[in-house]
């Protein structure tokens, strides 16, 4: 079960993320996003957890939990649409 966790400190690192998860269960990977350019925490990250009903039990749990000073938003992350960010179409943007 793919997990995300939105609102986190810019302080919080992998680690810590891996630790709240790993409460509920097994963790496959725990990623805090973070900018490409400047390297800084984009304040989201996602976390895999192989067994769905430990997912959910963290998700129910964690879900407005305090970690690292900050109430995260916690819940089952949805797949990426297709295509990227922006949906109009349009110029080669390229990154």
């Amino acid at each position: 079960m793919n997990i995300f966790v939105g609102n986190l400190s810019y302080s919080t690192q992998d680690d810590s993320l891996r630790a709240a998860f790993e409460a509920f269960g097994e963790v496959s990977s725990a990623r805090v996003i973070s900018d490409r350019e400047t390297g800084r925490s984009r304040g989201f990250g996602f976390v895999e957890m192989p067994n769905a009903a430990e997912g959910q039990a963290a998700i129910t749990a964690l879900d407005g939990h305090e970690l690292d000073g900050r109430a995260v938003k916690v819940n089952e992350a949805r797949p990426k649409e297709e295509g990227g960010r922006d949906s109009r179409g349009g110029g080669s943007r390229r990154y």
